[in-house]
């Protein structure tokens, strides 16, 4: 169930490419994609919609996810997850309330929608570093997340770090990298689904390693 509700929010977190088929107004290039759904917005229901149904799958995969966790890195990666999802809501209900790229007055620093936003890239990028570390260190699975993980993190921080411009005054080509770094966060999930489906236990479990011992000691007798 985990792995299919990954799948889904990795679509539905670029659900921003409707914006290609829609009059919202915006130029991809020079737009957060949060003006999207900016609560002056005529597609905010759309957007907004989509935003919330995502943070909500990621919210319930997270504590699916979680239960089966083997150790502390893992378990502490799904939390981070899960601050993901409550911050995701949180940038719905605390919307830009314009849209700076369209209206000349708009300030594109809103206090608590940056705050949100920051929340969730904090917890996203400690939720990439914490599973990858979990996967080289609490068991031989998660072969995905273990050699792409890391990947995805080192295109992924750069790409956010280059949106910031509006903020510090220079507005300007900040949606190109944003629109990336969305992408990349959907091949995050998409690497989160595909391991989660694998059918092979991902880790040994508690039963399993509490027989090994009377295995190897059997096996030992028969030689």
């Amino acid at each position: 169930m985990s792995a299919l509700l990954f799948a889904v929010s990795a679509v539905l977190y670029n659900g921003w490419l409707l914006e290609f088929w829609l009059p919202t107004g915006l130029d991809p290039r020079h737009s957060y994609v949060s003006e999207l759904y900016a609560a002056d917005q005529p597609f905010r229901p759309l957007f907004g919609g989509i935003e919330t149904v995502c943070a909500a799958l990621v919210l319930v995969g997270a504590l699916l996810a979680y239960r089966g966790a083997p150790g502390p890195w893992s378990r502490a990666g799904w939390l981070a997850m899960l601050g993901l999802g409550l911050s995701s809501f949180a940038d719905v209900l605390l919307p830009m309330a314009c849209a700076p790229s369209l209206e000349p007055g708009c300030e594109p620093v809103h206090p608590w929608h940056t705050a949100t936003s920051a929340l969730a890239h904090f917890f996203l990028f400690t939720s990439m570093a914490l599973l990858s570390l979990a996967a080289r260190t609490e068991g031989p699975g998660l072969p995905l997340v273990r050699h792409w993980g890391p990947r995805v993190l080192a295109l992924a921080l750069p790409a956010a770090i280059c949106t910031v411009g509006p903020l510090l005054g220079h507005p300007g080509w900040h949606g190109v990298p944003q629109r990336l770094h969305l992408t990349l966060v959907g091949v995050w999930f998409a690497l989160l689904a595909a391991e989660l489906a694998r059918p092979a236990p991902r880790y040994p479990t508690r039963e399993s390693m509490e027989k090994l011992p009377s295995l190897v000691g059997g096996r030992a007798l028969d030689r």
